[in-house]
């Protein structure tokens, strides 16, 4: 791979490479490998998260080296230049019409794909549920026995490339309606009720204790979440904007695959 990755780092930083056959075929062979989930745009090391420069590079250069094609699925049609996953029966995910996942995306053995959207570089583990309409963005990193409810928008990221993208780790449930962006990381079993939005700028207060805690881009593990806000101070006065407030910890009893509403029933919180 140390030879791929130093021609895709070449054609990265001259896009005149991409005429060159050899350096065609590191791109094609990196995104075919994060289809198959050998490769992967960002993995977990020693408790945190190392961004793949390189694979990142390789899923934006693709892009050029597409042509526009018609496609059609039955008598709908589409006009596009990624390809689209096939051959589910094989791979053993199940995929009710019409969920759509791109070519470069990888889905794991065992992952229920409501009508919902998996775009290249993602990465989605085993177990994991995309509810109807959900959108998992490029290159974010789903984990194992995820919940994605519907209509919640993990957003994607290709540039700029030191960016990480989206993580969400194994055991999460993510509510209704959540929209998490910007790289924010949710770490292990946390639960977010329906609602949530967050960014790198959101705050998110523990508000668990007499002093609130605040975290920026980061969802402890095991916390239970719920929409709030803060007063922000603007030159036409003081106004409420949106905020995630750490209402308690997942018990050590509560069942991994606990619904939402099991979830927060456990600290008198109703959504």
């Amino acid at each position: 791979m140390k030879k791929i990755f130093k021609l895709i780092d070449a054609a990265w930083e001259n896009r005149k490479l991409l005429q060159d056959e050899k350096t065609k075929q590191a791109i094609f062979k990196t995104v075919d490998l994060i289809d198959k989930g050998k490769l992967r745009v960002a993995e977990p090391k020693n408790g945190l998260w190392e961004v793949n420069n390189s694979a990142k590079k390789a899923v934006i250069l693709y892009f050029p080296l597409q042509n526009m094609k018609v496609m059609h699925a039955g008598d709908l049609e589409f006009f596009d230049k990624i390809p689209l996953k096939k051959g589910y029966d094989k791979l053993g995910i199940r995929v009710v019409p019409h969920a759509v996942a791109r070519y470069g995306s990888y889905i794991s053995p065992g992952v229920i794909m409501m009508p919902s959207f998996v775009n290249i570089g993602a990465y989605v583990d085993e177990g994991t549920m995309i509810d109807t309409w959900a959108t998992v963005g490029s290159c974010a990193q789903i984990g194992k026995r995820v919940h994605l409810s519907g209509g919640v928008g993990i957003g994607g990221v290709l540039e700029p490339i030191q960016a990480a993208p989206v993580i969400i780790e194994d055991d999460c449930f993510i509510g209704s309606r959540c929209i998490i962006v910007e790289g924010v990381r949710i770490m292990k079993q946390a639960v977010l009720a329906a609602g949530v939005s967050i960014t790198k700028s959101t705050k998110i207060i523990d508000v668990t204790s007499i002093e609130p805690t605040e975290y920026r881009g980061v969802i402890p593990a095991r916390s239970v979440v719920i929409p709030g806000t803060v007063t922000k101070k603007f030159p036409a006065g003081k106004f409420q904007v949106p905020a995630a407030l750490i209402i308690g910890k997942r018990k050590p009893s509560t069942d991994l695959k606990t619904s939402l509403n099991d979830a927060l029933r456990e600290f008198n919180v109703t959504v």
